[in-house]
């Protein structure tokens, strides 16, 4: 038992004493092996003989030909899409960030080479199954769907013997209308990272339900006794945003997407329930409820923007009413 990676389409927690597969092979007394790498390790030999098939499933570790070769019938995968479209480790997600409306599970077999190239034994038919309302689907609603239908083709194929040679190749061709294939890349922080020049609201908002909380980063004026303020760049972690309806008097920030601001003059009255907003490149409002300042607590928007000392001393007044920025926008 390796030890899986971030993001793996199977067990979004990716604890390895958490796996389900850990439980139930101490309940029935399998031995266990988890290891980091595959150095200096080798398959155990049995009385019955050696292993004759490996499965790998949400798997972080590349099993190596010597060891595939040394079992008679190599070895098997279960991946949640319809391959060759969303190869690679985070399947669940980019389907998602996609936009797409259905997906589907693979059983193929462990390649030499490469990830999620060996030949497709078994999938759902093409064009694959509906994913629940795909609006606001997260990766763990996703996975409740795909883990018991990758554990339902993984059973059949073995029950039915697909992995016997000669394998036959069962996978979907795509048509000319198709759409193009994704690569289903690691997620990285950097895909949290907030591009206000060039998202929409449905950018950010998908972002965020699918990757978690957006980050960004902005200057804030630090603590010093001296009587010029030195400005340092701060990261802010986004936690709770929402779209609202245009305050009258503030369309002016729409020119400068991702320029947070506070519908306050300076001083601000913490205790009038004043907000912080922000707009998209598509000229949508949000309102940002809650927010975490590097070094400092999530609190609500406002409170953490005055704590941290983002806001500008400027105030930009309009006949509906007074707002103040940031020192600049988000980046």
């Amino acid at each position: 038992m390796g030890t899986p990676p971030r993001n793996t389409p199977w067990d979004v927690d990716s604890s390895p004493r958490r796996l389900p597969i850990k439980a139930v092979a101490t309940e029935l007394s399998l031995p266990i092996h988890e290891i980091d790498t595959f150095k200096g390790w080798a398959p155990p030999i049995f009385p019955g003989g050696p292993i004759n098939l490996i499965v790998a499933v949400s798997f972080g570790l590349f099993v190596p030909p010597r060891i595939l070769n040394a079992a008679k019938y190599g070895g098997l995968n279960v991946h949640p899409s319809l391959l060759p479209d969303l190869r690679g480790p985070a399947p669940l997600h980019h389907v998602l960030l996609a936009g797409r409306t259905r997906t589907g599970v693979t059983l193929q077999t462990l390649h030499l080479k490469h990830f999620d190239h060996g030949v497709i034994l078994k999938q759902t038919p093409a064009p694959g199954f509906e994913i629940p309302h795909p609006e606001s689907c997260t990766v763990p609603e996703l996975l409740d769907l795909v883990a018991p239908k990758g554990a339902e083709i993984l059973m059949d194929g073995i029950r039915n013997g697909l992995f016997v040679p000669p394998v036959q190749d069962a996978g979907w061709r795509g048509s000319e209308g198709d759409e193009a294939l994704i690569h289903a890349t690691k997620i990285k922080p950097e895909d949290r990272h907030a591009d206000w020049l060039n998202w929409t609201w449905k950018d950010i908002s998908r972002r965020h339900r699918v990757l978690g909380p957006l980050w960004s980063r902005t200057l804030a004026v630090s603590n010093t006794p001296t009587e010029s303020p030195i400005f340092q760049q701060r990261r802010v972690i986004l936690t709770e945003l929402e779209e609202v309806n245009s305050l009258k008097g503030c369309e002016a920030f729409s020119l400068v997407p991702g320029l947070p601001f506070v519908d306050s003059a300076q001083p601000i009255d913490r205790q009038q329930g004043r907000g912080l907003y922000v707009f998209t490149r598509d000229g949508k409002l949000i309102r940002i409820h809650q927010m975490k300042v590097e070094g400092e607590q999530n609190a609500d928007g406002v409170r953490a923007a005055l704590k941290a000392r983002m806001l500008s001393d400027r105030t930009f007044q309009s006949g509906s009413g007074d707002f103040t920025p940031f020192h600049n926008p988000l980046q």
